[in-house]
């Protein structure tokens, strides 16, 4: 496994990451023994750096993390976040900043993810009643105690970003990107370069939808959030599943499957770029590994820029109320 170096205070970690979310929250079906395996197996083929919250299922999936890489600490690079504030039963109660909760949720993580320290600390989402530089400040703090190790934000707009990197240096940035997900080439990307912090995409399979295994919005089980998702709802579906058609014939033709070409193309985007694509299963996992033997010419990129152009995705990547809380 190749790594990879994120931002410029020292952390080095696998070019492909696990996400982590969909084991405990959001996409249907539970298999712990499975999930459990998945982690194991990603670590034993070299992927250093996994990617939790606080938030998944209501701080299980810390939990679970914890659990699996407690006695492989030497070689895991765990990442988690704070700042979506749910109750026990999984209630929306907004967003917080706040300093004390900020280190009232570092204290609880080291917790439940049973670690002494946590290798990368990020801001889930930005609190717009809270100044990013009392956040940071007191993330900073948490960097001073020995308790976080470097600091990240998720779905930051430009200003923000540089304004928190003023108070302490952000090692990763974290946001949506992948082949139906362009726009952070716009104005982030070229910030975080231009500050030499490192860029973590998540959902770079689209949710799964880019792989070509969700052909219809009921092969999603009713309880499936994506389903709520404007991107795989009515007209938009069809018009989304099209994009995914051509992807197909694009893997079809490089000899990999449609999911090693949408993560391949997102690690061509760039050194400092390092994926978290998502799963609870091990054949996933292990299809989306291939990706990092698939080798893009100038020509293939240019032929997927002409087919799937930024903007190209039909419908917001959320719905309306969560989309107010993104590149903010």
């Amino acid at each position: 496994m190749k790594t990879r170096k994120l931002g410029q205070q020292g952390l080095e970690v696998s070019t492909l990451g696990l996400g982590c979310m969909g084991m405990s929250d959001f996409y249907a079906g539970r298999d712990e023994a499975e999930s459990v395996a998945t982690i194991n197996l990603a670590v034993d083929r070299g992927v250093t750096f996994l990617d939790t919250a606080d938030m998944y299922g209501v701080g299980a999936n810390e939990e679970l993390v914890g659990r699996v890489v407690r006695d492989r600490r030497e070689w895991v690079v765990v990442a988690t976040k704070f700042g979506i504030v749910r109750g026990p039963n999984g209630d929306a109660r907004g967003i917080s900043g706040r300093p004390d909760y900020v280190r009232q949720a570092c204290e609880a993580s080291l917790r439940r993810t049973g670690l002494d320290v946590i290798d990368l600390y990020y801001q889930h989402r930005v609190d717009p009643d809270v100044p990013i530089e009392e956040t940071v400040g007191a993330m900073a703090e948490l960097v001073t105690a020995g308790k976080v190790k470097y600091l990240g934000l998720s779905e930051a707009a430009p200003d923000t970003i540089r304004r928190a990197h003023a108070v302490h240096p952000i090692t990763a940035l974290q946001t949506e990107y992948s082949l139906w997900t362009r726009d952070p080439e716009d104005t982030i990307l070229p910030t975080v370069r231009e500050l030499g912090i490192g860029f973590v995409p998540y959902s770079p399979l689209g949710r799964g939808f880019l792989t070509g295994q969700i052909k219809t919005p009921d092969d999603l089980a009713a309880d499936d959030t994506r389903r709520n998702h404007p991107r795989f709802q009515g007209e938009a579906f069809g018009r989304n599943l099209d994009l995914v058609r051509e992807i197909g014939t694009m893997a079809a033709d490089k000899g990999c499957t449609p999911a090693q070409l949408a993560l391949a193309w997102v690690l061509a985007q760039g050194d400092d770029v390092v994926p978290i694509p998502g799963t609870k299963r091990r054949r996933y996992l292990e299809d989306n590994l291939g990706a990092l033997d698939v080798e893009l010419s100038a020509t293939d990129l240019a032929r997927i820029d002409e087919v799937l152009p930024p903007g190209a995705a039909s419908g917001t990547r959320y719905p309306a109320p969560s989309m107010e809380s993104v590149n903010r």
